[in-house]
């Protein structure tokens, strides 16, 4: 047995990385079984499109009250009804008579979604402490990281020897492994007397994020000018300006403002957005690239980037040890540098883009530069909140980091023109690196590394923080 972790530990640790995998797989998984499915349902382009719209609509509507709702019933309780509704939601995916149906079930794997990946990682931070929480964090990102890899392959696989149904009914196994090893993990601390759901402020919560992020998805679909589009941003916008007015005046809030004074906290959630929109508009400029201009199909496109993720799982665990080492600044601020000169490199591409020269070189700098910083980023987001408010702060990051992603995509298809030429790629990659730099930069100058040989110095000054600001 490895000597930074003890056998509770190995549980809470495998339970946070299944849960998440099975969440994070199932978002990659579908994309090559669009085709099959649509050949068996029907519903054209527009249901295809809302077979993989509708998961990522309710995940990224509803995480922060998933957040809410773990730090309020707890990690073990919350975890046990997302595995079980998504286990529920899977199977009616696979049985799904008509692609509407199918939609609608696939929604729901996203709320069931939605409470798996902010628990997981707020298991992980109640169950490690000091430089075993970097590592263990190191663990998670590497692991979970695989999903990237194994959902194209997986679902290929599935589709080409049995039907696309399969796609989501192999999610019951992952499932059933996960609840069995719940069993294992301590009962929640009792709730707090008194303590109760900001009802309120969970429903401005979904309406804010979920508009905007539904016109994010929906913009090339209806147009930046449509009724609809504009419409949903407006609304959103307000909701989410209520929002922030109701959580500073409630007594209980959903998302206590208060975590936001805790400067990691705040300083990483800039450098997530900077890091995650330059990742998302530079991967998604190189998928698209390699295939209207250099002539990739879609496979070679996709496996392109694999590399970069195998860099990923090899070494994020190295360093987020590292990180609980020498402290988060350093690391997080190199690595988004060393990830912008791979998408510097990548203006070396040219019209036939030639993998082992070009391309190659490129994802492989940019995966190593995002191994440097991943758990070294999460793990200080966390940790710079008391332990209580790991659901809703690690809810706050994925809402960053996923609404910073369509941000970026969103303005990349407006900005990026006709990408069968090298020279528009080449503007969306410096775009990439500038962003990413930018992300260094915010980490470079706003983190702080804790205090030498006190490794709950924040969480015990943010406990003071995390309650009501109003």
């Amino acid at each position: 047995m490895a000597r930074w972790i003890t056998a509770p530990q190995r549980t809470v640790l495998a339970v946070a990385v299944l849960a998440t995998f099975i969440a994070f797989l199932d978002g990659s998984v579908v994309n090559v079984a669009l085709p099959a499915i649509g050949r068996d349902l029907g519903g054209g382009l527009a249901a295809q499109q809302w077979v993989v719209d509708a998961y990522l609509l309710t995940l990224g509507s509803v995480i922060l009250l998933a957040g809410s709702l773990s730090d309020l019933f707890g990690r073990r309780r919350v975890l046990f009804w997302g595995l079980v509704g998504f286990a529920v939601a899977s199977a009616l995916c696979a049985l799904a008579p008509t692609a509407g149906v199918l939609i609608v079930a696939r929604g729901a794997q996203g709320v069931a979604g939605a409470l798996l990946v902010p628990s997981s990682l707020a298991l992980i931070l109640s169950g490690f402490t000091g430089s075993a929480q970097s590592r263990a964090i190191g663990t998670w990102t590497a692991i979970t990281s695989l999903a990237s890899i194994a959902g194209p392959v997986v679902g290929g696989v599935l589709v080409d020897t049995l039907s696309w149904r399969w796609v989501f009914g192999i999610n019951l196994l992952p499932i059933a492994v996960a609840l069995l090893l719940l069993r294992g993990l301590p009962a929640d601390p009792v709730r707090a007397a008194g303590a109760r759901i900001d009802w309120f402020g969970a429903a401005l919560g979904v309406v804010g994020l979920g508009l905007p992020v539904f016109a994010l998805i929906e913009h090339p679909r209806f147009g930046w000018d449509s009724p609809v589009i504009v419409g949903a941003l407006a609304v959103g916008g307000l909701a989410l300006a209520a929002f922030v007015v109701w959580e500073r005046r409630t007594a209980q809030p959903m998302l206590p403002l208060g975590i936001f004074r805790a400067r990691d906290f705040s300083v990483g959630n800039v450098a997530t957005a900077f890091i995650y929109g330059g990742v998302a508009v530079g991967t998604f400029a190189l998928a698209l690239f390699l295939q209207q201009g250099a002539g990739y199909s879609a496979t070679l496109a996709g496996f392109a980037m694999v590399p970069s993720s195998v860099l990923l799982i090899a070494l994020s665990a190295f360093f987020g040890r590292l990180g609980g080492r020498v402290g988060p600044r350093l690391l997080m601020t190199v690595g988004p540098l060393v990830a912008a000169a791979g998408f510097l490199l990548m203006l070396r591409i040219g019209d036939q883009a030639d993998y082992v020269t070009e391309v190659l070189p490129a994802v492989a700098v940019f995966g190593l530069g995002m191994s440097i910083t991943v758990a070294p980023l999460t793990a200080t987001i966390l940790g710079a909140v008391d332990s209580a408010r790991a659901g809703i702060a690690s809810a706050v990051n994925n809402a960053v980091s996923r609404v910073a992603g369509l941000v970026a995509v969103a303005l990349a298809g407006s900005a990026g023109g006709a990408m069968s030429a090298a020279t528009g790629f080449h503007e969306l990659a410096g775009a990439a690196a500038v962003a990413l730099i930018a992300g260094g930069i915010v980490s470079g100058i706003g983190i702080r590394n804790p205090e030498a040989g006190d490794t709950t110095t924040t969480l015990s000054q943010s406990h003071t923080l995390s309650g009501h600001s109003g």
